[in-house]
């Protein structure tokens, strides 16, 4: 099996099994379900050329509109959060000098994922925790038209910090471990 197909595989777990299964994306099930979601691995080392290849599938999502979303992952580059959290910066702002804004946003998730104000080991991080480093591209129209028939949709974030923290550091830990060790 090629690295990107496990990766692939380990990703999908974790929407499954975890972002699904405990519906910290109360919208992901549906996109799912309905096969709209792209899983794009992007195993370029240096940073100009993963930007290139994001603004590419911006460009994908643009014209084939039966992909609802899709999953960036960087399976070599920004292992280091610091350095993932620079890249989105630029992320960005590259897709505002796209032309991109208003049309897509990103959402980011990384294997270390920390919340500004919370400790290493807070559960809540694992609400943007996954296998891999990767930034979630959402078609913001969509995104608007779900938030209008779900209920008070600003209460989803603490909704799901306090849902990890119930599950507790250990649980958390094991469901993401489960996926990493994914081969198919």
């Amino acid at each position: 099996m090629s690295n990107n197909k496990k990766i692939i595989l380990q990703t999908q777990c974790w929407l499954d099994n975890i972002i699904i299964e405990h519906n910290l994306c109360p919208f992901a099930k549906r996109e799912r379900d309905r096969g709209s979601i792209r899983f794009c691995v992007d195993d370029n080392i240096e940073i100009a050329q993963a930007l290139e290849h994001l603004v590419l599938e911006c460009e994908r999502l643009e014209q084939e509109v039966s992909i609802e979303t899709s999953l960036f992952i960087f399976a070599e580059l920004v292992q280091d959060f610091d350095d993932f959290l620079d890249l989105l910066d630029i992320a960005n702002q590259l897709l505002i000098a796209q032309g991109y804004e208003g049309i897509f946003q990103l959402a980011s998730f990384h294997p270390e994922y920390q919340f500004a104000d919370s400790f290493h080991d807070d559960p809540a991080n694992y609400t943007n925790r996954s296998p891999y480093p990767m930034l979630h591209i959402i078609r913001e129209a969509s995104l608007e038209k779900a938030l209008q028939n779900y209920p008070d949709p600003e209460l989803i974030p603490q909704r799901n910090v306090d849902y990890c923290r119930t599950m507790g550091i250990e649980k958390m830990q094991q469901m993401l471990e489960n996926c990493r060790k994914e081969q198919g």
